[in-house]
């Protein structure tokens, strides 16, 4: 795989994939506009459902016929493959695929990594061929048991080092609220001990298409993926979840402020504004009134404001008391260390 400075092997912030799915509608041109927005949105990489329609799904199949007027050549997927990778070189490209010979062929073509879709979480014959490349796998769960999983990874760790990262997602669209279940997603990651990511379908006419994927992010999430789309409102293929073009650009910047508002976990140095902060709103010890020179200090003396600077903090107080002031100080100014004997 090639390393690139947004790629989720080195990446430590949320790795973001534009899923294209079917939402180009068996039109190269459609496909050309959805991975500008991607690309333009700045999403970490774009996702192709690949597959060859003979090999993947049976004549009488409820979806065969949809399925067949919006199946992309190989010549097609060729072509949007290259205007991805000249026009947006920084996005990484990953393919999702149902069967041997699009593996064979995204191989061709370079591809960064592999989406498995959970329907093929029980299938060796392919999980094994995907490994074997050893580029990064996402692993789709959706839908499946923690058994089907366990054995998926092992199948690629038999085959491979190819990294993994699980993705999670209710495999309904679009999905209910109530119907998701992030702390299962988080559990996964806890149990297999790889990264894991967060399928969203929700209702992208909804402001649960953005406020759920947020709560992800902030639960610490690795990957997000989101379907995009070149117009929702005409209701094509994989629409129900799928984000116009500047609503996905407002949501890969949500994520980012999102990330820039989680920071660091551990302790950090004050930056100029909490200094001043601490400066402005931080109490410290004035008097009560105005003390004479040699005033021994009692309780009665002091009292705790905020002043025009940081002087003696209150768990400090203790200290003063019984001390001999050196210096008079007026009522409500700073009482400091210096002013003792």
């Amino acid at each position: 795989m090639r390393q690139k400075k947004n790629s989720l092997l080195t990446s430590s912030s949320v790795y973001i994939i534009a899923e294209m799915a079917c939402s180009h509608e068996g039109d190269v041109v459609l496909g050309q506009s959805i991975i500008d927005a991607a690309g333009s949105a700045e999403a970490n990489a774009i996702q192709f459902q690949v597959w060859s329609l003979s090999d993947m799904v049976v004549p009488h199949h409820p979806a065969y016929e949809m399925l067949s007027s919006i199946e992309l050549s190989r010549d097609s997927w060729t072509n949007l493959f290259h205007y991805a990778r000249k026009k947006f070189p920084e996005m990484e490209i990953i393919a999702c695929v149902y069967e041997r010979g699009s593996v064979d062929f995204c191989e061709s073509l370079g591809i960064d990594a592999y989406k498995i879709h959970s329907a093929d979480l029980s299938n060796p014959y392919l999980i094994k061929h995907i490994a074997r490349t050893g580029k990064p796998i996402d692993l789709s769960v959706g839908a499946s048991t923690l058994n089907e999983i366990q054995t998926a990874v092992e199948w690629i760790g038999s085959s491979s080092e190819s990294p993994i990262w699980l993705m999670y997602g209710y495999q309904d669209f679009p999905t209910k609220t109530d119907d998701v279940h992030l702390r299962y997603m988080m559990n996964l990651k806890r149990l297999f001990g790889l990264p894991v990511g967060y399928q969203d379908h929700s209702d992208a006419e909804t402001e649960a298409s953005f406020w759920l994927p947020a709560v992800a992010v902030g639960m610490g999430i690795d990957v997000l993926e989101k379907h995009i789309t070149h117009d929702r409102s005409l209701k094509g293929v994989d629409h129900e979840a799928a984000l116009n073009p500047q609503e996905f650009s407002s949501f890969v910047g949500m994520v980012r402020e999102i990330e820039c508002a989680l920071g660091v976990s551990t302790p950090k140095e004050f930056s100029k504004n909490e200094i001043e902060y601490r400066r402005s709103s931080k109490k410290s010890l004035v008097a009560a009134r105005a003390l004479d020179t040699g005033t021994i200090l009692t309780e009665k003396d002091f009292i705790f404001m905020r002043a025009e600077t940081l002087g003696v903090p209150p768990d400090k107080a203790h200290w003063l008391i019984g001390k001999k002031l050196k210096n008079p100080i007026a009522a409500f100014h700073l009482i400091l260390y210096e002013d003792l004997e």
